[in-house]
Parts: structure tokens; sequence; C-alpha cells
């Protein structure tokens, strides 16, 4: 996965509140091992703090502390080619770029959202999250929020391969669901109910084809500020990556290994084959309309 050295990177689009200080508590949820299965199964790659009951305290905005390092250290894709951080903002940079102009086509109004890199702990508009909720879309305030320490967790917890890839894969995955959100699927199919046939899997599935479908158009999207691609090259091998982080996370194989069995009826994502098929799907056919899971 390389990028345009020269393109000038957007980082409005990515709030670094890494180093920041949130008053109060955290989220709470419930606690021993049961807690921890809830969390991995139930948050992991997409569902925002409220919709499991994490506690709204302490739910303050951050006061700034250290904070800021990507506005200062991420101005061009060369910067995105080395550092993580810097390639959360061109991935981002690059799949709003897309939805803002596919939106366009299907007369659909899109509102970029930003992405919140935090550590430990943050506020946000559903509630006070911490890192080991994984990365989410929150409706409420219409954010993607990441802790990059996830994708370190992705390798040694979950398994994963890891590489550019499956960190970008991770970001389009959230900006599906804002698109859902743009759409009302998210507010049409919020039921709360579990299973493999569930809306909750269904809506989680749609966001990994949506993220396939970013991914076939991803070298051909055009920089809103260049004119040019901000993804210069991606290769099989990227697209294997992120199969791989897609399969990592899927239902069957995070219960597995948490609590030593699969219990489909309680899933909330998908299997590891449901997850790769479907981004497989958006990466083939690079049409949103191929996504509909609901159907």
């Amino acid at each position: 996965m390389q990028f345009d050295d020269d393109a000038p990177l957007d980082t409005s689009e990515v709030q670094d509140e890494r180093g920041s200080r949130v008053p109060g508590g955290g989220a709470t949820i419930g606690g021993g091992i049961v807690g921890l299965v809830v969390l991995v199964v139930g948050l992991f790659l997409g569902i925002s703090p409220d919709h499991l009951g994490l506690s709204s305290g302490g739910d303050a905005p951050a006061t700034s502390s250290s904070a800021g390092q990507v506005q200062q250290e991420c101005r061009t894709g060369q910067d995105a080619d080395t550092k993580d951080e810097c390639r959360i903002v061109a991935v981002v940079n690059s799949v709003q770029d897309y939805w803002a102009q596919e939106s366009g086509r299907h007369r659909i109004g899109y509102s970029k959202a930003p992405t919140v890199l935090f550590t430990g702990r943050t506020s946000t508009g559903c509630g006070a999250a911490t890192s080991e909720v994984g990365p989410f879309y929150c409706p409420g305030d219409k954010r993607v929020y990441l802790d990059l320490g996830f994708f370190d967790e992705l390798r040694t917890k979950f398994g994963a391969q890891g590489g550019p890839f499956a960190q970008a894969y991770v970001v389009a995955h959230e900006y599906g669901h804002h698109m859902q959100d743009i759409e009302g699927t998210l507010s049409a199919h919020r039921s709360g109910a579990t299973g493999a046939d569930s809306d909750s899997v269904k809506t989680e599935l749609q966001a990994d084809c949506y993220a396939g479908v970013w991914a076939h158009h991803a070298t051909t999207v055009k920089d809103e500020t260049t004119g040019r691609p901000l993804i210069t090259s991606l290769t099989d091998a990227d697209i294997r990556d992120g199969l791989d982080a897609a399969a990592a996370v899927g239902d069957d194989r995070i219960q597995q290994e948490f609590q030593g069995r699969v219990t489909p009826d309680t899933w909330t994502h998908g299997s590891a084959a449901q997850r790769q098929q479907w981004f497989q799907r958006g990466y083939r056919t690079g049409d949103m309309a191929q996504c509909d899971t609901f159907r």
C-alpha cells in the first residue's frame, strides 16, 4: 500500500486526543471473564458503547495536554508511508473523498466525520469508552474512535498478520458505519438482537462490504486538493492482509479463542468466512448496491 509522496494530508479530518486527560470515571461494563468475552465479541470493530450499556459517567470533554502530534508530523503522503498515525490520516482522507463523491452520484448528502485518536479512555456522544472497546463509530456525535494500540492487539491477541492495509480495512469498516448512519440503516436496524441472522450481524457485514467497495476504488478516487489519487498502489498482498484481519475478528474465531466454544446465537458481527465473503463482494464489484446484506 503506497501513497502519493507529494500529496498533502488533510489533518483536519483526524482529531488527535492522545495524551489528553478525560475528567471523571471511564466506561464500565460487566466484570471478570464474562465482561471480557462480551467486550471482545460485542465491540471489536464497530459497535458504539451505548449498544452494550457502557457508562456515560465522566463524559466531560477531554482537556488537552500533549495531544496534537498528528497535526505536527503528518504533512504529506510520504509521512503516511512511514508512520501509523499519518497512514490513518491518509486512509481517512481517501475513504471520505470516495464516499463524498459516491454519495453525490446517488444523491445522498454526505457529511464528513472525523476520526478521534485516543489512548486509555475517551468521552463520546455515546458515553465514556476505554481502549478495550476497540475501534467504533458513534452515531451520537458522528465520529470514529480509535486507539492505535488496537493494531498491536489485532496481531498479538487475535492472530492477524497485520500490515498497513489491515489498518486501512479497520478504518474503512468504521466509515462504512458512517455511510449506514447517513442512509438511515443504523436507526432502522437497531433492535439489539444477536445471532447469526440478526440485524446486528447484517449491519456489520454490510460495513465490511462497504470497506471492500472503497478498496476497489482506492487507487482511482481523486484527492480533493490535487485531483490525483492519494493511494497509488494496492497489491494482492494488501488485500490478503485485509481479508486476514476480517477473519481474525470473526465471531466464531473470537469465541473459540476466548470461551472455548462457538455460540452462533450470540453473534454480533458474523463469522470469519462471512466477513471475508462480504469484504470480497464489495472489493470485486465496487458497487455499494451489491452490499444489501438485509436481503
